[in-house]
């Protein structure tokens, strides 16, 4: 983990804007990483540049041709930390909007079937799934997830996988439980009974927790939120296997290469995807000595997942005198304590406090948290538990043990008072 390197989490953090003050309110803690990251400096700093380029790419002229080659590197950039070595990347309007056009291509493009999901998924896959497997005249159907692990797995899809399955949208980490989803071995399933299936993946809330690796997930679609991964909001990014790249889709006539980008994008959005890139590339270097680019990717995300994984082993279980969530009798942790698939968040209840007044007393003390409802983005997942509304405590690698026993102390005493 990031602790076992002295001075390293001063580095990390120094690496990031308004890593413990919020621009508008003050000295704060950022428990509220699954609404948004924190942004790279760098980030900023390319956005601020890009922005004042007057020029677009395609002229011939040496700012033109700059923009291309800025372009090319990000693409390259994202075959890396992607583990993609074939597909094609591109940049749209967000990370829904790109499920939404993926999803469409794939449903209008195949035959008659099914269209496969979960319960489990955010309603950018479930609505798209919903709206074209309607208009394409196929049947929509939702694997129900388990609600007390809060996550799905193969056995949970095994009932519904049948040979018309013509597409299937997997969501690799839920933003109200944080539990992730094992997606190569849901993929292979799929696979042994529909092999032509076109496979989608939301990856919006995993992608900052490290370990992308699509050469190993057996997939054709897979779409990040930047802004959710340390870069800025305005844009998203997708990738297509070259099966589904070939279906027909939406682009200028006679463009050449049959595109998949609507327009001329920003080519900050691709100047700062290659600045995350670099930062996972800088944090691997701390805990490895391999020069290769991709080994140093793997070797950040494994030291983001432990230092995680200490974070919310932390918050369930206590550090130092406190205690922790699990031994607050009027706390209820959604997915349960021990829960192997969480990643980097707790969301949780307090018996007798709706959970925007917890959110309210923890922000009075500094502490930015959320409040989930059981509404359109987050009734798939509430209601199956009884609850209306829930806390979500959602960290990144750059928060500290130290925040974490502030939350503690907080939590403390508002169960205290609860009861």
């Amino acid at each position: 983990m990031l602790t076992s390197k002295p001075g390293l989490m001063d580095e990390v953090r120094a690496r990031f804007a308004h890593v413990d003050q919020c621009p508008f309110d003050g000295p704060r803690i950022f428990f509220e990483n699954a609404g948004g990251a924190l942004t790279l400096n760098s980030v900023v700093e390319t956005s601020a540049k890009m922005a004042a380029i007057p020029d677009n790419q395609g002229r011939d002229n040496p700012a033109a041709h700059a923009l291309v080659a800025m372009i090319d590197k990000a693409k390259a950039d994202m075959r890396i930390l992607f583990n993609a070595p074939d597909g094609q990347f591109f940049v749209g309007e967000s990370g829904t909007e790109l499920l939404f056009r993926l999803i469409r291509t794939a449903t209008v493009a195949t035959p008659a079937g099914r269209v496969l999901g979960s319960t489990l998924e955010h309603p950018a896959s479930r609505s798209a799934a919903h709206k074209w497997a309607e208009i394409a005249g196929k049947t929509h159907v939702l694997v129900a997830h388990n609600a007390n692990t809060a996550s799905v797995d193969v056995a949970d899809y095994a009932p519904e996988l049948t040979a018309d399955t013509q597409v299937a949208t997997i969501l690799h980490t839920s933003p109200v439980s944080g539990m992730g989803v094992d997606v190569a071995a849901i993929a292979k399933s799929i696979r042994a009974v529909a092999p032509d299936c076109f496979i989608i993946v939301d990856g919006i809330q995993h992608a900052a927790h490290g370990q992308l690796d699509i050469a190993s997930y057996g997939i054709d679609g897979y779409v990040v939120s930047p802004y959710k991964v340390f870069s800025r909001h305005g844009y998203g990014v997708a990738w297509v296997s070259d099966r589904l790249a070939a279906l027909p889709h939406e682009h200028l006539l006679n463009a050449p290469g049959e595109p998949w980008e609507m327009g001329t994008r920003d080519t900050g959005s691709y100047a700062t995807f290659s600045d995350v890139v670099a930062y996972f590339e800088w944090l691997g270097g701390k805990f490895t000595d391999d020069t290769d680019r991709r080994a140093r990717i793997v070797a950040a995300g494994k030291a983001i997942h432990a230092h995680e994984k200490a974070l919310t082993d932390a918050m369930l279980h206590g550090t130092g005198n406190l205690k922790g969530l699990a031994d607050m009798p009027s706390v209820t942790v959604v997915g349960g304590i021990d829960n192997p698939r969480r990643e980097g968040l707790v969301s949780l209840s307090v018996t007798g406090l709706p959970a925007p007044e917890v959110v309210t007393r923890l922000r009075e003390k500094g502490i930015r948290t959320h409040t989930r409802k059981a509404d359109h983005y987050s009734s798939n997942i509430l209601d199956p538990i009884g609850l209306e509304t829930c806390v979500r405590v959602s960290m990144c690698h750059y928060n500290t043990e130290a925040e974490v026993a502030q939350f503690l102390e907080v939590m403390r005493d508002i169960t205290q008072q609860a009861t």
